[in-house]
């Protein structure tokens, strides 16, 4: 191993997935995540010393490739136990869940197995890491898969604790409660915060809240940030806007991160505008197209009264025979 009027600023993957990743293959950051908002004791004997991100593809028995989003071995600064937390990321809702991440565990636990030694495999005291999985959510419906494994099986409360069984911890971005996330005042939970499926106006709005958690955010925090609302901001934007977009992000500090927001903020106007623009042509068009047909039926009418056979009215009106044969059925 080695190392959704208004525009939605909101399968397996959703665009903006990968910003998530990069965002949490930095230590620090998945490390703030974890201990931000998951209220378990083995939480506090990490430290980020004790982090290694693991960066690779399983091949699965079906022998198509199935990659883990993020998988972390973490050591604990008391009792040197390794574990691995398995985070996945999703933007709908996979009912198959429980079922994949045993598959990712199963595979680590595989590997662990293949890379001891015999000697060590075949000892009384020889245990396979304990792994924690994980679910980072970020979509608009409520998260209705089944949280532990057990519940995928069959008449599994028959067998009580016969079967295999485990639960993972989820992070249900939309759950969180806005104030909560302000409170928190730090990276992951102001990402949360952004994250959350909105307009571009209570974007703006959330941004301006934001400016004092921004300001006191490291340089590389803050690279880190405007990189992940770049990747969230641009998929929902025309692409005549994206080098504007990219321009505003690359020159934004934290010094001027007032600027930065006012600036983001013409643009993403610009764009409603030119929303709204498109919007007034195509009704229009429409309007024309409905004036077209409608003076179209009001000359079959009148041939049809002047006993003009319907072929003929076909191709002086362009209509179909089938309408023109209804207007003279109607006038009859």
């Amino acid at each position: 191993m080695t190392e959704s009027g208004q525009p939605n600023l909101k399968h397996p993957h959703h665009p903006h997935d990968k910003g998530y990743k990069q965002l949490l293959s930095n230590k620090k950051i998945f490390l703030e995540l974890i201990k931000t908002f998951v209220q378990e004791d083995w939480v506090n004997e990490i430290e980020e010393d004790g982090l290694l991100l693991v960066d690779k593809s399983f091949v699965l028995e079906d022998f198509s490739e199935k990659e883990a989003d993020v998988v972390y071995r973490l050591r604990t600064k008391e009792k040197d136990v390794i574990f691995y937390v398995l985070l996945e990321l999703q933007s709908t809702v996979d009912f198959l869940m429980p079922f994949r991440l045993l598959q990712y565990m199963v595979q680590i636990w595989r590997e662990t197995y293949n890379n001891t030694q015999k000697e060590e495999r075949d000892r009384k005291d020889f245990r396979l890491p304990a792994i924690v999985p994980a679910v980072l959510y970020n979509g608009k419906n409520n998260w209705t898969a089944k949280m532990n494994f057990r519940e995928m099986l069959s008449d599994c409360q028959i067998f009580g604790g016969r079967v295999l069984d485990f639960s993972y911890i989820l992070f249900d971005v939309n759950r969180y409660k806005d104030e909560e996330l302000y409170e928190m005042a730090n990276l992951i939970a102001s990402v949360f915060v952004l994250d959350q499926t909105m307009n571009h106006k209570e974007l703006i709005t959330r941004l301006r809240k934001l400016i004092r958690v921004l300001r006191k955010l490291t340089q590389d925090e803050f690279r880190q940030i405007m990189i992940w609302l770049k990747n969230v901001i641009k998929p929902r934007m025309p692409v005549h806007l994206h080098k504007e977009v990219d321009r505003i992000m690359e020159e934004a500090n934290q010094l001027e991160v007032e600027f930065m927001i006012m600036n983001l903020e013409v643009t993403l106007d610009e764009m409603q505008q030119q929303a709204k623009k498109e919007g007034i042509k195509e009704g229009i068009k429409e309007g024309i197209k409905e004036g077209e047909l409608k003076k179209a039926l009001e000359t079959a009418r009148a041939a049809l009264k002047e006993g003009i056979s319907v072929d003929v009215i076909c191709k002086i009106t362009a209509l179909d025979k089938e309408i023109v044969q209804k207007i003279k059925n109607e006038l009859h």
